[in-house]
């Protein structure tokens, strides 16, 4: 009994083309994987939730149950922020191309869309106002002015920091949901 998923017969490529018959369209997707600094900051900041727990458990056990709610709080508001944190990126779906940030998520509709574009323009170093020179992928509203759009992705964010070829096939996959559901 032949095991294709297990020999050399069948290319990555040709399993990666064929949709799964589970693949629901509708259901909202990265297309990339998050970057290694963005998974390492993140285990970081969990690490150091950890210790503000840590101390929660010894302040309740001295006998000041309030003072330990409160740094319980902040425990968990530090696990919320690094969850959040691995959440942030670029997310697709039949409905439409979602923006997740830190503070504020933006969904634009498909047929909101103009364009999805790769170009090569001063970026934004890890988010941080230095730029450098860098590919961004921007998307061109029908709202909107073309000079008036942020990069979506590019190539000195957290996640694509050393990995061009991540970042190529992050835009790629984009383009092409972009390409199936929008205009352009």
């Amino acid at each position: 009994m032949p095991l294709p998923f297990l020999t050399a017969d069948r290319g990555f490529d040709a399993a990666a083309e064929s949709p799964l018959p589970y693949d629901d369209r509708d259901r909202w997707r990265r297309p990339y994987r998050p970057g290694p600094f963005r998974v390492g900051g993140a285990a970081l900041v969990l690490l150091f939730s950890s210790f503000v727990l840590f101390a929660a458990v010894l302040i309740a056990v001295t006998g000041s149950v309030d003072s330990a709610a409160w740094v319980l709080l902040v425990a968990l508001l530090i696990v919320g922020a690094a969850l959040r944190m691995l959440r942030m990126g670029v997310w697709v779906s039949a409905r439409g191309l979602r923006q997740v940030g830190f503070l504020r998520t933006r969904t634009v509709p498909w047929q909101r869309v103009v364009s999805v574009r790769t170009a090569q323009q001063p970026v934004r170093w890890l988010g941080l106002p230095r730029t450098v020179q860098g590919q961004a992928l921007t998307l061109v509203r029908v709202d909107r002015a073309p000079a008036d759009t942020a990069p979506l992705l590019s190539t000195h964010m957290l996640d694509f920091v050393n990995r061009g070829p991540a970042f190529d096939r992050a835009a790629d996959t984009v383009e092409a949901w972009a390409a199936e559901y929008g205009r352009g």
